[in-house]
């Protein structure tokens, strides 16, 4: 058996034992074991399990992941988000559809401080569903609004996905968080556009609010957002100024949170210990992975498969978008039943091969790739936010329900992934702007 034939057999393992489900960190590092000592033999198969788990985990930029979780769950649990949704329902009470675009508007708001798309959801879903229901708001638009606004999460810095992306690809995290950030916005105003467009088919859906608030109400609304408006300001401030790097934004990020939810009294030793914990649980499970990922990326290198696999698709066709599009179909084929941080490292020690010999910018794919990725949060069968929703809002609507809500949201998305594709500079105007 050549070396090649030894990396793909290697990777139709790994395949099945992400079937038979293994997780998928232990199966890629059984894979790239075995598959070293097959072709290096037992000495270089253990080095390369003693060495390479720690060239990953003290990669500095790394130690910006537990930090941002750390954030996130603090946010979390001490509650500051809740401002930001009062004050957005306040301000569009009068709007027909104006509780689900607030709620898309908080979702937004949550993700400026929070990396991850399914604490976005779980958070403004115990917020935002109960009011709107409050309203006789649909259910399935309520769910469907507040899953796919979570998708939002990943995609407005501080991104998880995007880190953990930068570090792989060894490119630059700030230029990806730029490149997130338009798309982060344009995907809140196609969610906003999807409401607008079917309460105005459809009045039934969202019946229009009566309450009179007065502006006196409304502006001591704003005076609540101040929380997380000044945790903002402090990460995106030094962040895109150029004041402090990703890695010193995460704790500086962490550390204005908790001074800030401790200033607003809501953050009891209870609830910090709380986020401690899923902090380090989450920050494990991600450490095992990316340590998976890059023993895979070692194996496929020293077997040649991940440069065959290149050379035969990019040799299959001379147009590029045929190539991209066959990539962006196997991601969302993936993301039906792999979950998002899982896939992509995955699939990045044979994809990555590809973008760099088409020439293709690494930060353009990072922001598509982490697109695609969060696409996949909201269909079935196995969209996390779906189940997310599902978990908070108990008997009020079946699963099935929440997947019809989310099914104009992906329709957005779509055309937002397309736009991405045919006019990359959508990504990296912000990354290029100044260079």
């Amino acid at each position: 058996m050549t070396d090649v034939q030894v990396g793909l057999t290697g990777i139709g393992l790994l395949l099945v034992l992400i079937g038979l489900r293994v997780p998928i960190g232990v199966s890629m590092i059984t894979v790239s074991f075995t598959g070293l000592w097959y072709l290096m033999g037992w000495n270089v198969a253990w080095g390369a399990l003693g060495v390479i788990p720690y060239q990953f985990s003290t990669n500095w930029v790394l130690s910006s992941v537990p930090m941002f979780l750390l954030l996130g769950f603090i946010c979390y649990h001490a509650q500051l988000t809740e401002g930001l949704f009062r004050a957005a329902r306040l301000w569009l009470a009068g709007i027909p559809g104006g509780l689900a675009i607030a709620g898309v508007l908080g979702c937004a708001g949550f993700s400026s401080v929070c990396g991850s798309s399914v604490a976005c959801s779980a958070a403004m879903g115990r917020i935002a569903v109960p009011e709107m229901m409050k309203q006789r708001y649909s259910a399935e638009l309520a769910t469907g609004t507040v899953a796919a606004g979570g998708t939002i999460g990943a995609l407005i810095p501080p991104s998880i996905i995007m880190i953990l992306y930068g570090i792989i690809a060894q490119t630059s995290i700030t230029e990806l968080f730029l490149g997130g950030v338009t798309i982060g916005l344009l995907t809140m105003v196609g969610y906003i556009a999807v409401i607008v467009v079917r309460v105005k088919l459809n009045p039934a859906l969202a019946p229009s609010v009566s309450e009179q608030v007065a502006t006196a109400d409304k502006l001591k609304a704003l005076k609540e957002i101040w929380p997380i408006v000044l945790v903002m300001v402090g990460i995106f401030g030094g962040l895109f100024s150029g004041f402090f790097t990703p890695t010193e934004a995460g704790a500086i990020g962490a550390f204005l949170a908790c001074v800030v939810a401790f200033v607003a009294g809501s953050l009891s030793w209870q609830r910090f210990k709380h986020a401690i914990l899923e902090t380090l649980l989450t920050t494990t499970a991600l450490l095992i992975i990316g340590i998976g990922a890059s023993l895979l990326q070692r194996f496929l290198a020293l077997s040649g498969a991940g440069e065959y696999v290149s050379d035969l698709i990019i040799g299959q066709s001379a147009d590029m978008f045929w190539v991209l599009l066959g990539i962006v179909l196997i991601y969302l084929l993936l993301g039906l039943f792999l979950e998002p941080i899982g896939c992509m490292l995955l699939t990045l020690p044979i994809v990555l091969p590809i973008i760099s010999s088409a020439d293709l910018s690494l930060v353009w794919f990072g922001v598509v790739l982490t697109k695609l990725l969060e696409i996949s949060m909201i269909t079935p069968p196995v969209g996390m936010n779906v189940f997310v929703i599902k978990g908070v809002v108990g008997n009020l609507i079946s699963t099935t329900g929440i997947f019809k809500g989310v099914v104009w949201f992906i329709v957005a998305d779509f055309v937002l992934l397309a736009l991405m594709m045919f006019f990359p500079d959508l990504v990296l105007f912000l990354p290029n702007w100044g260079k």
